[in-house]
């Protein structure tokens, strides 16, 4: 039996221009040039003023408030408009994103070392070998397989199906192995394992056979790695027959060992620089905010697209064809002017946003103390410039900001409340820094477990239960009492 119903549904959609906001929201300053390079191939009504030479001076457009909504919306292709209408309601010569609220430094292009890649490198050692086209193939089939650790952690039969079915070449598991053993001869040492221990025993292999200590520290890998990780002293010194002092020896050499050689040759490959979107300087204890200028691109829109919107003006109007054509023209005007307004939001939501975070922490950012970080949620600073959380966490899961004490993901500034036995709140950031300074400073003999470091916070007057030092301990990649231990 068919039932009909009505129902009622309340729904919030976001317009093309709020969504183009917030995805500009979200891209670091590092991706911001090449996000406006794709818009300006995509549209010919948008230009790059500081490669244009310009007549005339454009003068800035007025300053949108970052909490405005995007109220532009497309006009559908079948909608009647006039041109004259259109180009009076706004006037593009008015209309560019030049800002000047940073140095010119900022512009700069920051150098990048070139250098061969990780597997650039191994192939042009595996050039240099004599080797018959068969074996060569394999050796490449090897190298591209190494995962970026430098380990190659595919069993040998899913190679020689892969040499089979895109290579066409039928290897045999004994030819896959001796390629491999070729490979793992070549640097970084180690390179080319399939395991931890077969990378470590590479590198000892590598070193001087006929050193004593050299010797055990093989021993030791092979036999004690279990141990050695867990870090069981007395037992490995009991099996070696050997003390403390030789231990240690032993250690240090297996501890100067890469257990990923992949990492080594990746460098390039990795960003080596974080391009802060802000920099705070401190005058004479005055905090000075500013916008990385590469934030604040100089946009315009096209002054050949406007004569030719006011070229169509004096057009007949009724012609189908020139009705497109002003049509098309139209939406890549729109969209230009949507895209430099976005543009504008985003660098005024950046500085309304780090701007309210530099009020909040004044203190640290004076003197780049953790313990003068002031507990501090998304809703904070939220409550404080009028946006919506996801906007603030949008800002700060992606920027950077330069201080005179470092660089820092505004993230790091956020921190949850913990109550003192005074009834003081501090940030959960002072009691992490106490529990740093605590690890730093133990005995490594007789590392502190959780339990000291709970009754030592409970002294200092931080009542916090062992599991969540354990979390604060774990969050800062400090590993549990017995693995910090050293001989």
């Amino acid at each position: 039996m068919l039932k009909q119903t009505l129902q009622q549904k309340l729904l919030q959609k976001l317009s093309p221009q709020q969504i183009q906001f917030i995805k500009l929201l979200q891209v670091p300053t590092v991706s911001l040039d090449a996000r406006i390079k794709e818009e300006l191939e995509e549209n010919p009504a948008l230009e790059d003023a500081s490669l244009t030479n310009m007549s005339e001076p454009v003068e800035d457009y007025p300053d949108r408030d970052p909490d405005d909504n995007f109220e532009m919306e497309e006009r559908s292709t079948d909608e009647e408009f006039s041109v004259e209408e259109y180009i009076q309601e706004e006037d593009f010569n008015d209309y560019s994103s030049s800002y000047s609220g940073d140095d010119e430094d900022d512009r700069k292009e920051i150098p990048v070392a070139i250098q061969d890649s990780f597997y650039e490198n191994l192939r042009n050692q595996l050039d240099l070998l004599a080797l018959s086209d068969k074996l060569y193939q394999i050796g490449l089939q090897i190298i591209g397989s190494l995962d970026d650790d430098g380990y190659l952690r595919r069993p040998i039969y899913s190679l020689i199906d892969d040499l089979a079915f895109s290579q066409n070449v039928i290897a045999e598991e004994d030819e896959v192995l001796e390629v491999l053993q070729i490979v793992q001869e070549f640097d970084p040492a180690g390179v080319g394992a399939r395991d931890l221990q077969e990378c470590l025993l590479i590198q000892l292999r590598k070193k001087d056979g006929s050193n004593p200590i050299t010797q055990k520290a093989i021993i030791v890998i092979e036999k004690y790695l279990e141990e050695f990780i867990k870090k069981h002293y007395d037992k490995i010194e009991k099996q070696l027959g050997v003390d403390s002092v030789e231990l240690r020896d032993i250690f240090s050499e297996i501890l100067k060992l890469n257990p990923k050689p992949g990492d080594a040759g990746t460098v390039a490959g990795k960003q080596l620089h974080v391009i802060p979107d802000f920099h705070i300087s401190n005058n004479d204890g005055v905090l000075h905010l500013t916008l990385n200028g590469r934030n604040a691109p100089e946009l315009r829109v096209s002054r050949s697209y406007q004569e030719m919107f006011a070229h169509y003006e004096k057009a007949e109007k009724n012609d189908k064809k020139m009705k497109d054509a002003v049509q098309f023209v139209k939406q890549k005007l729109d969209s230009a002017k949507w895209f430099i307004d976005a543009i504008k939001q985003r660098q005024q939501t950046l500085l309304k946003t780090m701007n309210a975070i530099m009020e909040y922490q004044y203190d640290y950012f004076l003197k780049g103390d953790d313990r003068l970080l002031k507990p501090m949620i998304l809703k904070d600073i939220a409550e404080r410039i009028e946006m919506d959380i996801s906007t603030v966490s949008r800002v700060a899961n992606s920027k950077y900001v330069q201080t005179e004490f470092g660089t820092f993901l505004l993230k790091s500034f956020f921190s949850e409340a913990i109550q003192t036995d005074s009834g003081e709140e501090v940030s959960n950031k002072e009691v992490k820094k106490i529990l740093e300074e605590c690890i730093a400073n133990e005995d490594k003999r007789k590392p502190l477990a959780d339990e000291k470091l709970t009754d030592i916070l409970k002294e200092k007057g931080y009542s916090i239960a062992r599991r969540t030092v354990a979390k604060y301990r774990e969050a800062m990649n400090i590993p549990v009492a017995r693995l910090r231990k050293e001989l």
